[in-house]
This record gives C-alpha cells, sequence and structure tokens, in this order.
C-alpha cells in the first residue's frame, strides 16, 4: 500500500514537473518577439536559450527509456533528478555550439524587430 501510494506521489510529481516545462518553453517562445527583446546580444541569449529548451525536450524523450540498475541507482532521487541532468546537458549542448537553432532564432528576432 505504501508503494503504491508513493509511486503514484512520484508519477503525478513528474507529469507535474513535464507540464511546467512545457508550459514554461511556450510562454519564454512567445515572449521572444513581442518586445522584449532589444539589443542584438539579448536576441542571441534569448536564441540560446531556446535551443536549449528545444535540447532538453528532445534529450528528456531520449532518456525517458532508460532503466537503472538498481546496484548502483534508481530510486526516486535518480527519477527527480534526471530532468536536471538532462537540462544541464542541453545547456552544454547549446555553450558547445549547438545544432544551429539559436542562429535561426537570434536572425528571426531581428527580422522581426526590424519591422
Amino acid at each position: 500500500m505504501m508503494i503504491d501510494s508513493t509511486n503514484a506521489l512520484m508519477a503525478q510529481a513528474q507529469a507535474s514537473a513535464q507540464y511546467g516545462s512545457q508550459n514554461n518553453v511556450s510562454n519564454h517562445a512567445s515572449q521572444l518577439t513581442d518586445g522584449h527583446v532589444k539589443t542584438e546580444a539579448q536576441a542571441r541569449k534569448a536564441g540560446q536559450e531556446f535551443e536549449s529548451m528545444f535540447l532538453g525536450q528532445m534529450l528528456s524523450h531520449m532518456f525517458a527509456g532508460i532503466e537503472t540498475n538498481e546496484t548502483f541507482g534508481g530510486g526516486h532521487g535518480e527519477t527527480m533528478m534526471r530532468s536536471l541532468l538532462v537540462d544541464e546537458y542541453a545547456k552544454e549542448m547549446t555553450r558547445a555550439g549547438g545544432i544551429g537553432i539559436a542562429n535561426a532564432v537570434t536572425r528571426e528576432i531581428l527580422k522581426v524587430q526590424e519591422g
């Protein structure tokens, strides 16, 4: 009984975190072109943040099917920390040059601002 309720709470927490992450991405994406970004440096930063969020979403799907070895890992702590690890992987990939989304988003932000 206790294990079932703990698993239910963990599933609810994961679903809530996933929804919050998706909602945050859509809110941030809508703010990119509504006048919040003024300079080229701010546009570049917004493009990098967008690419990092995109890569985080892609990586989270990749890591979703990985089973952990109970001897050396697993448990509720690893389940909760995996999303943080995936976010850091995405940020590091973006810092290392990314996949080109940041440049495209930056160009579009600047184009929209020009008129």
